[in-house]
């Protein structure tokens, strides 16, 4: 195991390698005009100050966390809790900063070639360090833990593996406990990085817009606009910060998932004397790790693939290229590595119904999931086909119908999904058992360093389009962006897609640990829905997204209030900005947007970590269960809705804008009404929908490390024992 854990160490180094090589090569590039530097530079003064400032208060929240682990379970498990949180904020911080450099590259790339290949690999030789920094600091960190923990310290042994009592006297099994707080660390700086840079992003998107395009009639990005700087920042601080430390968060959990139910059922068959081997354990413990390892390297080579062309004509086709080069050469490695794995083994006992290729047939099921997913946002939300196109249409007949149609368009696109959620979970638990679903979400994120590489595209050249206007390019150049950024919209879209597929799975797989935390091993594994507690906790947690999201919708509202506040001030108290004649006042944006991201993201997200503690103290585990359950699949639902309304409201607009709609074009009423759509969607799928899938793995994370011990503490049973007494 140590040499094939030493192999997947070195394949983590080599990503990261490979990103570094990009980083370089990326920032050699020219910058291109001094007005160019002037506003890229802006860009980055404002994208790190934010992160600056959102660190120290990350900080302060995982010393307070950190301590609270070491004190109540263990040391061990504060310590990968640390280092979870140190690899996915890393990540974060390195993808902001190669984006703030790529966009104005990219800016100039389309300049000087006038070429969309050109202006392409570059964007995406940006977005390639983000992805390459996610799978390789995931990976990394993971496997430190193994070696360290595992077996550095013999918690992998055999007998390490069944439950201790700890200081307090609460029953744990170390290894798993090391494993759940390094996705705890992973989780805590997706959520905050999520949450945080989409109140920034979206609360300088909406007041850019709604003063800038709808009252004062300028075109998007027009340097008179005070908040246009703020908008691209956001674009940096929550697009590719946060999606970075998203995807990276839902990597490492469908991983753990995988990991922690070995060992759970592990201990269920020696309780049961079904006969599960310890060779079969160490198999299961590892594998999850190596198939991903194999989906980075073979990541690699599909992001070669796309950077080796001479020529590239169609910006869709070759980033799906891309992405399918990725997710094909994973499935051939992975049933390789399975076969390998697997050989010989007695595995019917953990579920295998096709031996030893079981559970690469779980984590294949994952990966075909996520494409048909993909696809299904890509039909619902890209202006080639008739839903976004019919909603464009229909800005014609006002801003009204533009928003009932949207609402319309996402609460249909939520069926497709939900049924290849629900086959994927059937056949993946009926081939490959418990094990076969939790590989299924670590199949679907197998490759996820293409996916956050084409995704990472997007908000770069986003802000290339933000630069060339401002800088005050000729059109064939904001040409050459927007169609860039427009795919952009649709990548993002599906990667959305992949990211609560992936949650849910992974959620699933959490909740089975849980269960099985608490229960007897020697009992058969089952929460009773009909019982009033778990009943109970499954209505209040299917409330709980509802509130998660309306929280986050008014943080970005009141942020963008102050942002449309001070745009209108700007132009009515200095006539000079709209005249082309004086300069907008771009710091006070900023730092209206960063006061306001960071002061509204708090309650939000500390609100995903303390209800599930909080319930379970007060009204034990089978509340919490219930609790689970009811706010998965809510969140499951909420999010494909928010994320497909949005990113269609937002393609709608673009479309009008190209000139796809009759009797339409830019600054007309029906654009107009479509910028009213776009607006009311930035929230929706810019900050709510993302932080979903971060909000249900939390409380499944959390809930999986408290558990022990409110399965003994609890205010119910010491209630229900006075009765009794």
């Amino acid at each position: 195991m140590s040499l094939l854990l030493i192999l997947g160490l070195i394949a983590a180094i080599l990503g990261l390698a490979y990103a570094s090589f990009h980083y370089v090569k990326v920032k050699k590039m020219d910058e291109g005009t001094e007005q160019m530097k002037t506003v890229a530079s802006a860009i980055r003064i404002g994208s790190n100050a934010f992160m600056r400032y959102e660190y120290k208060v990350l900080l302060m929240v995982v010393i307070v966390v950190a301590a609270l682990l070491a004190v109540v379970v263990t040391p061990y498990t504060a310590i990968c809790f640390i280092l979870g949180a140190v690899m996915s904020g890393s990540a974060g911080w390195i993808g902001m900063k190669i984006a703030t450099y790529a966009n104005v590259r990219v800016t100039n790339t389309a300049l000087k070639t006038r070429d969309i290949g050109a202006s392409l690999k570059v964007a995406f030789q940006g977005g390639s360090v983000m992805g390459l920094c996610v799978g390789g600091f995931a990976l990394f960190g993971l496997i430190v833990v193994y070696l360290v923990f595992g077996i550095g310290l013999n918690l992998l042994d055999v007998s390490n593996m069944a439950s201790e009592a700890n200081w307090i006297g609460v029953e744990i099994v170390p290894f798993t406990m090391c494993l759940t707080g390094y996705a705890l660390g992973c989780s805590i700086i997706a959520m905050f990085n999520r949450v945080g840079g989409g109140i920034y992003t979206k609360a300088a998107d909406m007041g850019a817009d709604l003063v800038g395009k709808t009252e004062a009639h300028i075109p998007e990005d027009d340097a008179r606009n005070p908040a246009t700087i703020a908008d691209n920042v956001g674009d940096n601080v929550g697009d590719v910060a946060g999606l970075g430390s998203d995807l990276l968060e839902s990597f490492v959990g469908a991983i753990v998932a995988a990991a922690i139910l070995a060992v759970h059922l592990y201990l269920t068959s020696t309780s049961n004397g079904t006969g599960m081997t310890d060779l079969l354990l160490n198999r299961m413990l590892l594998y999850p790790v190596l198939f991903t390892v194999a989906g980075l390297l073979s990541c690699m080579v599909g992001i070669f693939s796309l950077l080796a062309k001479k020529t590239l004509k169609n910006p869709h086709k070759e980033l799906n290229f891309a992405t399918y080069v990725s997710a094909g050469l994973t499935t051939i490695a992975g049933f390789a590595i399975t076969y390998f794995m697997f050989k010989g083994l007695d595995t019917s006992m953990v579920g295998f119904a096709i031996g030893p290729i079981s559970p690469m047939i779980g984590a294949f099921i994952g990966i075909a999931a996520g494409i048909l997913i993909g696809v299904t946002a890509e039909y619902y939300t890209s202006s080639d086909y008739k839903p976004t196109k019919k909603l464009a249409n229909i800005s014609l007949e006002g801003p009204a119908l533009t928003i009932t149609q949207g609402l319309s368009l996402g609460m249909r696109s939520t069926a497709i999904p939900c049924i290849i959620l629900g086959g994927g979970i059937i056949i993946a638990y009926y081939v490959s058992g418990l094990y076969g679903v939790a590989m299924a979400a670590a199949g679907m994120l197998s490759f996820v360093t293409a996916t956050v590489s084409v995704d990472t595209y997007g908000p770069i050249s986003d802000n290339a389009g933000g630069i060339a206007e401002m800088s005050g390019l000729d059109h064939d150049v904001r040409k050459i962006t927007d169609t860039l950024d427009s795919v952009g919209n649709t990548t993002a879209a599906i990667g959305k897609g992949f990211a609560i597929g992936s949650g849910a799975l992974a959620a699933l797989s959490l909740m089975v640990s849980y269960l099985y935390s608490y229960n007897d091993p020697a009992t058969p594994l089952s929460l009773n829905m009909i019982e009033p507690i778990t009943l109970a906790g499954a209505i209040i947690g299917g409330a709980l997204p509802f509130l998660f999201s309306g929280m986050l919708i008014e943080a970005v509202t009141k942020a963008a209030r102050k942002m449309v506040d001070e745009v209108r001030r700007q132009f009515c108290e200095i006539p000079g900005i709209l005249l082309g004649t004086e300069l907008p006042d771009y710091k006070t944006c900023i730092e209206i947007s960063s006061k306001g991201a960071l002061s509204e993201m708090k309650v939000p997200a500390f609100m995903a970590i303390v209800v599930p503690v909080l319930s379970g103290f007060l009204l034990g585990p089978e509340f919490v269960g219930g609790m689970l359950i009811g706010s998965t699949i809510c969140s499951i639902m909420l999010a494909i809705l928010t994320g497909n309304a949005g990113g269609a409201w937002d393609n709608g607009k673009k479309h009008i804008e190209a000139g796809g709609v009759e009797c339409a074009c830019k600054g007309s009423d029906a654009h107009a009404a479509a910028v009213v759509g776009d607006t009311v969607g930035d929230p929706l799928k810019d900050t709510v929908g993302p932080c979903l899938d971060i909000f249900i793995k939390i409380m499944s994370t959390v809930s999986l490390i408290a558990v022990a011990v409110f399965n003994k503490y609890n205010v119910l049973d010491w209630v229900m024992s006075l009765f009794k007494q």
